[in-house]
């Protein structure tokens, strides 16, 4: 069994942290803006059009993109509901891909400013996933925040 404490991926979700040399400021846009959110969601290997992304960035408001993905562009339509929004701190938000279901995960995102243009995010997502699950999702999510460090720049 896992240890929770541990970064990375458990039977009880993701944790996950990484500095960024931006602004927070900077990093909360990377969130909450559809040309960035297209750019890095998906990691380098799958396709985001920027058209097919809505995003209501308020407390209740709704988001939704789609995604192509390898090895035959394989549609996979993402959806959510914002639940907490402090700009440009925290922002906690709901996450499926299952079309006509009520299941989801809640993902929260804090940020906090380092000094020195460096802001640390970190990343947690919590629900009702396999611990199967989570090592692929840690794996997926890891794959697109290396996308945003490249946008972004190391701290």
């Amino acid at each position: 069994m896992a240890d929770p404490a541990v970064p990375g991926a458990s039977e009880y979700g993701i944790r996950l942290t990484r500095v960024f040399h931006a602004s927070r400021e900077r990093v909360w846009r990377e969130w909450t803006e559809p040309e960035s959110f297209a750019d890095w969601f998906g990691g380098r290997e799958c396709e985001v059009p920027l058209a097919s992304v809505s995003m209501d960035v308020r407390r209740g408001g709704q988001w939704r993109l789609t995604m192509f993905a390898p090895p035959d562009r394989r549609q996979i339509d993402w959806r959510g509901e914002y639940r907490e929004v402090d700009a440009p701190g925290r922002l906690v938000f709901t996450v499926s891909d299952q079309p006509g279901s009520d299941d989801f995960e809640l993902v929260s995102v804090v940020l906090t400013d380092l000094g020195e243009d460096r802001t640390e995010m970190l990343f947690e997502q919590r629900g009702s996933m396999s611990p199967e699950e989570y090592e692929r999702a840690t794996d997926g999510w890891g794959g697109f925040f290396d996308r945003m460090q490249e946008r972004l720049g190391v701290a």
